[in-house]
């Protein structure tokens, strides 16, 4: 079995098949997660105010069982394939007819799709594994910043903490390099909100952003850190100038910065060393 599993092809297909089935999970995870972490800071103002907890329905990662949010029809396990239910219930609840979102199918997609070429790419072992567990934490991370501007300590942290530990092994760079690469994430990003405040007295990003470079730092190493902060801000300025342009976005309207994090990080993990030696022999 592991040797078939050892197989390219195999391999490739079965990390695939359970990005998809994770993809779904992480719909989950960034419709829930923010909702769950503002209850708890509801709860706590109101334990330090000596005021009652106000009662409402238990709500984790688990409970209650997914449902339309417009007339509460419970999913089936049929209706909550991958992609294929979406596509065969043409995008609409079974109940009430009214619409699913399509970022539901996309999620879930670009997870099984980034999962299987980094099955491929990395090749059977512990290095694809880690870099699907990123894989993971990116797409969970982007949704979640798209929707509310928060990156949640609950995985940037955890995902810190895990690149450390896979290079121990050197999985994806030297120990050094990761301890580094954690410090300097951190504080670059600590460096530019100090100033930008102290500059203008706003604040110009948030603390997730520091944390969640810090964990790109220690899974990739310091040298990947100057190629995710260029990749992050290009693409970050090309979507807020398309946004203010095509869409009419207003200047002042914040635009969440960790998708951007996300998405360069994930560039740097497949292509970070032919990237910075292409950009470096520019010169």
């Amino acid at each position: 079995m592991m040797q078939l599993l050892a197989e390219p092809a195999a391999f490739s297909m079965v990390a695939g098949l359970m990005g998809l089935v994770v993809g779904s999970f992480l719909n989950v995870v960034i419709h829930r997660l923010p909702k769950m972490m503002e209850r708890d800071w509801m709860c706590q103002c109101a334990e330090l105010r000596g005021e009652e907890i106000p009662e409402a329905e238990t709500l984790t990662l688990a409970t209650p069982r997914s449902r339309c949010p417009h007339c509460g029809h419970q999913i089936t396990a049929l209706e909550n394939i991958p992609v294929i239910s979406w596509l065969m219930l043409g995008g609409k609840c079974s109940a009430c007819k009214a619409p699913i979102s399509i970022r539901y199918p996309i999620v879930e997609a670009v997870t099984g799709l980034l999962s299987a070429y980094a099955a491929w790419h990395f090749g059977f072992g512990l290095t694809a594994v880690g870099a699907i567990l990123f894989i993971w934490a990116m797409v969970a991370l982007t949704g979640i910043d798209f929707d509310t501007q928060l990156l949640p300590d609950s995985i940037t942290l955890p995902l810190l903490w895990l690149g450390l530990l896979l290079n121990l092994s050197a999985s994806f760079t030297s120990l050094s390099s990761a301890v580094i690469g954690a410090i300097a994430g951190y504080l670059s990003l600590w460096s530019v909100y100090w100033g930008f405040k102290l500059a203008t007295g706003k604040e110009g990003m948030g603390f997730g952003d520091f944390k969640l470079l810090a964990a790109i730092g220690a899974w990739l190493g310091w040298q990947m850190l100057p190629l995710t902060i260029l990749l992050s801000s290009l693409v970050g300025a090309i979507v807020g100038i398309g946004l203010i342009v095509l869409a009419k976005r207003g200047r002042n309207v914040p635009i969440p910065f960790g998708p951007y994090l996300a998405a360069a990080g994930l560039l740097a993990l497949f292509w970070g060393k032919p990237l910075t030696q292409t950009y470096l022999g520019l010169f």
